[in-house]
């Protein structure tokens, strides 16, 4: 059936949202609510605006066509189109509709009109205040002349920008108008049903102020803030409040002075505050999710005049079984805190030991069971002090509380959950020591070059249910050479013999973190190799100025594939070029940011990214550096060693420390490269795993099943199989994961939260932080000065010597950008994450954990990393 123009509330539900947009909708199903007063009204439908811009299609074009950062562009085309869309004549029929429905509220009763986006209002993204809304209007004139300013206020700069960032085009976007009867309050406010700053579901906040909500709902005047929880008021902030928003008699609002009276007065009871948050609570539990709510207090009654979901929350694992939980993100641990998709996320599972929920397309371990017991505390609390100070500080806090975790028997607990030294969430200590032999290591990384060489011949021609079966029974064997006893050994023996020579050498000589330089240069280390190795193919590129300024053009291009490989043979010296690159690919084009999702695009999938790379290192580089910077970490390490050791007989029972200080020197430099190796052989699997699941989804789409090649990636490895098995697949529900992985990529995952859902931040020690400074944690020693380079993609770097590389994880695919920097800043990591380990390794003072690091320094900004102080000084 056509669609009118108008619609009343009563008619307008979910299936409504193309038709009156997010607003409208949330009133409709408002207004179905039992208890809710929602004030009367109708919406003028996105029908009624499309016929009014039909004409208007080529500016349309013109405007989507237009860059996000192309700010000039923007405000000039959407300034032309407000303008045409503000002076055009509403069509009679049109007109003659929304007459007659405002007739039936009363032709001059005073209305609001407020504008209602088809993308706003949605549980990805609110879109709040990015349109227009008019209060108080009276009369039909009046009304026509507000619809077409809503209408014109899709086309904002602001919401134009806003629309171009969340990948919405502006031609897909129609805007509905709600007018609806005026409420002429004594008060106006918000509910958020949970705690917009802790993300606590079970806090609700209110905030109050005299008179119309809108300047509350703008921030330009402070409320009053009312906390509850479980039913009681428990918090309340009255504010001096000296403004209020009125209606005007001649039409519109007016802002005038709140009498002196009332300026410190509460504007609510707490048996009001109460009242309100049990609405709240009400229309939360009709839409499902926590709710941002737009209250009116008249005649002693609470009227609804909006409903919108709160984006800003992170979810909460899907586990109702009335216990109290407590996450620990495992993104944080492996340096990867974007979204996954359902297939990495579920074959991570599969890889790991652990169990692990799922929420905002992240994963987390729930170590509440953990804490709940004296020495599984204990443990814990040790384990991640030694690494990752803010998730300890988060946990203690839970802890203190002493209202949230149970107290239970030791023998209660399981084992310890994943402890964010080992690779993938092993255990936390070497059950039985290791001798110190480079033999052992060797051994291990043979094995596991021959498991993966065996898996790519066995794997090469199986598709169809054959395939899918033979992965799953794989990933067995994947967890068996990662978790392999004696390579855990080696792991923690490395591992516990810096931690034992950072203690002693302390204790003895009063040198803090000595481990840090004897581990420079260790031998073995497949990540610090991968950085050295991409200096090496710049020098077989740097001779060659017509490959440099190929590579060039290639990096500007951003070009997918690796066709551009072979146009490079063309040149001279192309051949040889090619070759390195390929070579190197070979070796580690398995590696890419965010690699423990397997559904990443992989250097070897677009080789481009290593480009800029390679041309920092020939533009920054002499031939040779990567041999010079190895051996100069050596040759450091070494001569620390020695001054070490030679302080140490000088001491009394000296002879007895350097001996024992000389058998852990000799431990670290033998096993600590090795700890990177576990995890590149698990990539390696894991990309053998993708190429033959993309080779069965490119037959999936030859045959019908799947619509594109990526759909795959939105199914979990038992949908893959089952989709294998049967050949059907769920189109609806890969398009519904799409959607889910879009909002899920805004979001911001928290290193430690409750089932609850309060996020628990922690805090760094402020000790000799300076004023204004960004504290961290220090994870490699030294002070360096330089421009800050704020990069979160690898493919666009463009460093100079002595730059400061700052972002928001280093994951080992960023390992080729260390040899070219000065000094490393991240959002996240902890004493033992990749970039740190790297960092140490390569003798660059870093410091990790800086909260909003890549928000608070500005690229090309100064800035002074202190790696042993744990603190970011801005400079300029």
């Amino acid at each position: 059936m056509k669609l009118g123009y108008v619609m009343g509330f009563e008619q307008i539900g979910s299936a409504n949202l193309a038709d009156v947009g997010g607003k409208g909708v949330h009133l409709g199903e408002l207004s179905r609510i039992d208890g809710v007063r929602v004030p009367d009204g109708f919406c003028v439908t996105t029908a009624a605006f499309q016929q009014v811009v039909a004409g208007m299609g080529a500016r349309l074009d013109e405007l989507a066509g237009v860059d996000a950062d192309d700010r000039a562009a923007i405000a000039t085309l959407s300034a032309e189109l407000r303008r045409e869309i503000e002076g055009v004549e509403i069509p009679g029929d049109v007109a003659a509709r929304i007459g007659a429905s405002l007739a039936r509220l009363g032709e001059r009763t005073p209305c609001a009109v407020r504008s209602s986006a088809t993308a706003e209002d949605l549980p990805g993204a609110s879109f709040a205040g990015q349109q227009d809304s008019y209060l108080n209007v009276v009369g039909l004139e009046a009304v026509l002349r507000h619809v077409r300013r809503c209408w014109a206020s899709l086309f904002t700069e602001r919401a134009v920008t806003y629309r171009r960032r969340n990948g919405i085009d502006d031609r897909t976007v129609g805007m509905a108008v709600v007018v609806q009867r005026m409420v002429f309050p004594e008060a106006a406010g918000m509910v958020f049903t949970a705690d917009p700053v802790t993300s606590n579901r079970k806090v609700a906040t209110v905030e109050a102020g005299w008179g119309l909500g809108e300047a509350l709902v703008s921030g330009v005047v402070a409320g009053d803030v009312y906390t509850v929880r479980g039913g009681q008021v428990v918090d309340v902030a009255v504010a001096v409040k000296e403004r209020r928003v009125e209606a005007s008699p001649q039409g519109g609002t007016r802002d005038v002075a709140v009498e002196e009276g009332l300026r410190r007065q509460p504007v609510l009871s707490r048996e009001q505050a109460v009242r309100l948050v049990r609405l709240g609570r009400r229309i939360e539990a009709y839409f499902g999710r926590p709710q941002d709510i737009e209250w009116c207090l008249a005649g002693g009654e609470f009227h609804i005049v909006q409903s919108r979901p709160i984006t800003t929350l992170f979810p909460v694992p899907a586990v109702d079984d009335g216990d109290n939980h407590l996450y620990v993100s495992v993104g944080h641990q492996q340096m990867m805190t974007d979204a996954m998709k359902p297939l990495g996320l579920s074959l991570w599972q599969l890889t790991t030991p652990r169990p692990m929920d799922e929420a905002g397309g992240r994963l987390f371990v729930d170590v509440a069971p953990v804490l709940a017991t004296a020495a599984g505390r204990a443990s814990l609390l040790d384990t991640w002090g030694r690494s990752d100070p803010l998730v300890r500080d988060a946990l203690q806090a839970v802890v203190d509380r002493g209202d949230f975790l149970p107290s239970l028997p030791d023998d209660a607990a399981p084992a310890a959950p994943a402890a964010p030294a080992a690779p993938v969430g092993g255990p936390g200590s070497a059950a039985d020591p290791v001798e110190t032999d480079p033999g052992v290591v060797t051994e291990l990384i043979r094995r596991g070059e021959a498991s993966v060489a065996a898996l790519k011949r066995e794997i090469e021609d199986l598709s169809g249910p054959a395939l899918v079966e033979f992965i799953v029974a794989d990933i067995v064997e994947l967890k068996r050479v990662l978790f392999d006893p004696r390579s855990h050994q080696v792991v923690m023996a490395g591992m516990e013999a810096a931690w034992w020579l950072n203690d002693h050498l302390e204790a003895w000589l009063g040198v803090r973190n000595a481990a840090d330089v004897l581990t420079q240069s260790v031998p073995r280390n497949v990540t610090s190799e991968m950085g050295l190795a991409l200096l090496e193919v710049a020098d077989v590129v740097r001779p060659h100025a017509q490959v440099v300024a190929f590579l060039q053009r290639v990096a500007q291009q951003e070009r997918q594939g690796d066709g551009w490989l072979d146009e490079l043979a063309g040149l001279p010296g192309g051949r040889e070029a090619g070759e390195a690159i390929r070579g190197y690919l070979r070796t580690y084009g398995m590696r890419c940011a965010g690699e423990i999702d397997i559904t990443r695009t992989r250097w070897s999938e677009r080789p481009a990214t290593l480009v800029p790379a390679i041309l920092g290192n020939v533009r920054n580089f002499e031939p040779g550096a990567g041999g010079r910077h190895f051996e100069q970490g050596r040759q450091e390490a070494e001569r620390m060693a020695q001054d070490l050791l030679g302080r140490l007989r000088a001491l009394p029972d000296g002879e007895r420390k350097a001996e024992e200080a000389g058998r852990m020197i000799d431990r670290v430099r033998t096993f600590a490269g090795y700890r990177e190796y576990p995890k590149y052989g698990m990539i390696s699997r894991y990309f053998v795993y993708k190429q033959a699941l993309l080779r069965e989804a490119d037959r999936l789409v030859r045959s019908g099943v799947l619509r594109e090649r990526d759909d795959i990636f939105f199914l979990r490895m038992e949908e893959v199989r089952d989709v294998v098995r049967t050949g059907k697949a769920d189109a609806a529900l890969v398009e519904e994961r799409r959607e889910a992985f879009r909002s899920y990529e805004a979001l911001t995952p928290p290193r430690v939260f409750t089932s609850d859902g309060e996020v628990l931040t922690g805090s760094h020690r402020r000790d000799g932080v300076p004023p204004g400074a960004l504290a961290g944690l220090p994870v490699s020693p030294g002070t360096v000065e330089g421009r800050a380079r704020v990069l979160m993609d690898m493919a666009r770097a463009d460093l100079e010597p002595g730059d400061i590389l700052v972002t928001a994880y280093t994951d080992p695919s960023w390992t080729p950008l260390f040899v070219a920097v000065a000094g490393l800043v991240t959002e996240v990591g902890g004493l033992m994450t990749h970039g740190a380990v790297i960092a140490r390794e390569y003798g660059l003072p870093a410091v990790v954990g800086v909260e909003q690091a890549t928000r608070l320094i500005r690229d090309g900004q100064r800035i002074r990393v202190h790696g042993a102080g744990g603190y970011v000084e801005l400079l300029d």
